[in-house]
């Protein structure tokens, strides 16, 4: 039993207080030679305790794992947003929670990004990521903030803490909710090439105001899930939640042609039902099917009256959506694969838009809230069959999990997964290294931090060549 007690009396959630360089780290295995470059991760480490501001919304932390001929090194930085600079001035809070401002905060500050949710790598450029600001722009090596990146002028607004990156051009995909000013229901959406080039910006209405964390896209398609989180200025300017789940405006997803126009778009509908990540979505003749992590109620927002949705309820599990392109119907098919709780779901990147034959998610203790649970790791065949299942000691809780190709030519899944593992016992974090098709046989190496890594959204795997 006492190893029950230290789970109850301890998470993984507080921020760090300090930024660290550790040159040479202590590795417990073998790290496999191929893997040179670096593991980057972020998520919320709130500078200063906030009133009312839920962990979710705290200042970005980057940590990066280098990785070079066997040996580890590592490194953390709060991403310094003009939010950061302005309360590390002032040595207090200027924001609570969703952009509010303070009774006391200066009346100029108005930037309340803090680019805590993913971090990505494109046109050569490494750019952190929020849903409501512009990317912010990060020094490879010395993980050092440069500021935004609003791509020369041409993109303007929030913009999407999960861009697609298309495999075969290098385009990068990516849209933006609340496109025209916070609780509103316009969207943008855009493309910028691989050499950094914005070649797309516009916007349009969705059917409602809705919380659009993570979109869809194939190698022809782009989808837009407007899921009944909805947001309301009214309820905002009133004291009630700005965000809320009502799920009697039902699910909307829009499909649009990534050669065509906003005006093209088709909506198809569904039951209730809210999604966070996709794990990858493709084309089968005159089908679009994608594979998401669904919720049947949302967790973390209530009812437009502050009751809290059912927990039981608001557990993700990996579902398929299908759409039928040919004009038969408006409805979309969805159909769980698992019954297993589940998140962060990630595929092999070169197969992104594209019929993929493996994925991976971090799997959650179904007696445990969704959150600060994920305990262990899946993998999955293309149709959702588990092909293996890691799970951590009791306590323990795993990150999202990363998948690097052994190389460049290497066929889909032949590689490692890299994951962040919090160990409860010693309040501290390992990398840990699976060889992504052999999960069950536990880590290969795990690369040992002297301090935790709280718990966070998404990396990425930046090869060094």
């Amino acid at each position: 039993m006492q190893h029950d007690s230290i789970t109850e009396r301890r998470n993984n959630i507080a921020p760090i207080p300090f930024e660290a360089d550790a040159p040479f780290l202590k590795i417990i295995g073998e790290l496999p030679r191929e893997l040179n470059g670096t593991l980057y991760r972020n998520g919320p480490n709130p500078q200063f305790a906030s009133p009312g501001a839920h962990w979710f919304v705290g200042d970005g932390m980057l940590h990066a794992f280098q990785l070079d001929n066997g040996r580890a090194s590592y490194r953390n930085r709060w991403v310094r947003t003009p939010k950061w600079l302005a309360e590390h001035d002032a040595g207090r809070a200027l924001f609570g929670g969703f952009g509010r401002k303070l009774p006391d905060a200066p009346a100029d500050l108005t930037d309340s990004g803090v680019a805590n949710t993913n971090i990505i790598f494109h046109a050569g450029k490494l750019l952190a990521l929020e849903e409501a600001h512009l990317p912010t722009e990060i020094e490879p090596g010395t993980l050092a903030t440069r500021g935004y990146h609003n791509y020369q002028g041409r993109v303007a607004g929030s913009f999407t803490a999960h861009p697609k990156i298309d495999p075969a051009t290098g385009e990068l995909v990516f849209f933006g909710y609340n496109a025209a000013g916070p609780l509103t229901p316009a969207l943008s959406y855009g493309s910028i090439d691989a050499s950094g080039k914005t070649t797309r910006f516009e916007r349009f209405e969705a059917p409602y105001a809705s919380m659009v964390h993570d979109f869809i896209v194939t190698a022809n398609h782009v989808l837009f899930p407007i899921l009944p989180v909805t947001g309301s200025m009214e309820r905002a300017m009133s004291g009630r939640p700005p965000y809320a789940w009502e799920p009697d405006k039902g699910a909307y997803v829009g499909v649009m042609k990534r050669s065509g126009t906003a005006k093209e778009i088709v909506w198809f509908r569904a039951e209730a039902c809210y999604v966070f990540h996709v794990m990858n979505a493709w084309e089968d003749e005159n089908r679009i099917v994608a594979d998401v992590m669904q919720f049947e109620e949302a967790p973390l927002f209530p009812h437009p009256d502050g009751r809290p949705t059912d927990p039981e309820k608001s557990r993700a599990r990996h579902c398929r959506w299908t759409f039928d392109l040919s004009g038969n119907t408006d409805r979309f098919q969805q159909t769980y694969l698992d019954d297993l709780t589940g998140e962060f779901p990630r595929i092999d990147d070169r197969r992104a838009g594209l019929k993929n034959r493996h994925g991976w998610y971090a799997c959650a203790n179904p007696r445990l809230p969704m959150f600060g649970a994920l305990c262990g790791v899946v993998h999955v065949d293309g149709n959702g069959r588990r092909l293996g299942h890691y799970l951590l000691p009791a306590g323990d809780t795993i990150s999202e999990p990363v998948f690097v190709e052994r190389s460049k030519d290497a066929t889909e899944g032949d590689g490692w997964l890299l994951a962040v593992v919090w160990r409860a016992r010693e309040n501290r974090s390992d990398l840990a290294v699976f060889n992504a098709t052999d999960i069950e046989a536990g880590p290969v190496a795990l690369v040992q931090l002297g301090h935790r890594v709280p718990d966070g959204f998404h990396g990425n795997w930046v090869s060094a060549v």
